[in-house]
């Protein structure tokens, strides 16, 4: 079919959305232990919440993209996003803020499996792989944008300063002392936002090539019974674990060892180590093209040990910058174990992603 180049810049905006909306719960980290008085353990039930979404939904979601289509699935994954961020900005309840949480998870986890064939049938497969790039580069514009929209808000309506842009009305929104929650109203708007961009566009059918079907239940026992399969689910796993769990605890590790802001230093911290993960993600593309897959994945993997070592274990001074900069080694893991999985098995490359999407869940 012909290229549709509406279609997109719509999933580019997703992976912007997607992005924007799941890695800030780095940089709320501190603000919310602090509002619901949390030990570090339920501080850590809170991306379980949301991650295990991932896991639950990710093979199902491929069903029903295959049965309702595209665009009510999109449709469906905003809707959930938005009510789970009203629901909570209406009643900034703890309880409420798990459930949001899980709510919005479920959402991104559809997404995720939504867009991908889309991109290739709108897009044209011979543009995939350098529209896949430019999305991943989206996806890193956002997770550094988004903990720098939490400053701004945080501090600006702690610090009472309404003469500059939506403050007044966020400080009119929020409760007193949770000036955080103000992220969650922009996460309803921009989820109203995108169920309205998404509704107006119009979609072109999407057909699967065989081995981008899900698949029967044959397939999945058949893939399960690979050891290759489950070794490049427990890399996905241990992949997004490892990402999450850096990006989610610096902020918090930073403020309590160190004595950072985490309104102001932590959140930093957070938008640099999306940042320089998207710039390492460039830079990999470069790598990939001059030596083999496997070797960068190989020194990359040691030098994001090194720096978290570094982060944990050196001076404030090197923790502030060791933290951000791994961010920058662990950029290639996530699509060389997504090409070398799918690479290392003949057929059922659709029920491969679905478990490879499930292994997402490492986040938790």
């Amino acid at each position: 079919m012909k290229r549709n180049p509406i279609i997109v810049i719509l999933i580019l905006l997703v992976f912007f959305v997607i992005s924007y909306l799941t890695n800030i719960l780095g940089t709320l980290n501190p603000k919310v232990s602090e509002s619901y008085t949390l030990s570090e353990t339920m501080a850590g039930f809170l991306p379980f919440a949301f991650f295990i979404a991932y896991g639950v939904m990710s093979i199902p979601s491929g069903f029903l993209v295959e049965r309702w289509g595209e665009k009510r699935m999109m449709i469906l994954a905003f809707a959930l996003s938005f009510m789970g961020a009203l629901m909570f900005a209406l009643f900034p309840e703890f309880n409420v803020f798990v459930i949001s949480l899980f709510a919005i998870g479920t959402g991104m986890a559809v997404l995720q499996v939504v867009i991908n064939p889309l991109l290739r049938v709108a897009g044209g497969e011979e543009h995939y792989t350098f529209n896949s790039v430019l999305a991943q580069l989206i996806f890193g514009l956002a997770s550094f944008i988004s903990p720098q929209m939490y400053s701004y808000l945080v501090s600006n309506i702690d610090q009472g300063n309404i003469e500059k842009p939506m403050i007044p009305l966020m400080t009119r929104l929020v409760p007193e002392q949770m000036s955080w929650v103000s992220v969650y109203w922009v996460f309803a708007a921009l989820s109203l936002i995108m169920i309205a961009v998404v509704m107006i566009v119009k979609f072109p059918k999407v057909i699967l090539r065989e081995d981008e079907k899900v698949g029967s239940r044959s397939s999945f026992v058949e893939l399960i019974q690979n050891k290759y399969v489950i070794l490049y689910f427990i890399g996905m796993f241990a992949y997004v674990g490892t990402e999450q769990g850096i990006s989610y605890w610096m902020s918090k590790f930073l403020s309590n060892y160190h004595g950072y802001d985490s309104d102001t230093i932590g959140a930093n911290a957070v938008s640099y180590f999306w940042g320089l993960m998207t710039i390492g993600g460039i830079f990999g593309l470069v790598l990939f093209k001059l030596f083999d897959s496997k070797l960068v994945l190989r020194w990359f993997t040691i030098l994001a040990m090194v720096c978290v070592a570094i982060g944990l274990f050196g001076s404030s001074g090197l923790a502030l910058w060791a933290f951000p900069i791994s961010g920058f080694f662990l950029s290639v893991m996530y699509p060389s174990v997504v090409s070398l999985g799918l690479n290392s098995v003949a057929k059922h490359h659709g029920s491969f992603a679905g478990i490879l999407m499930t292994g997402i869940a490492g986040g938790l």
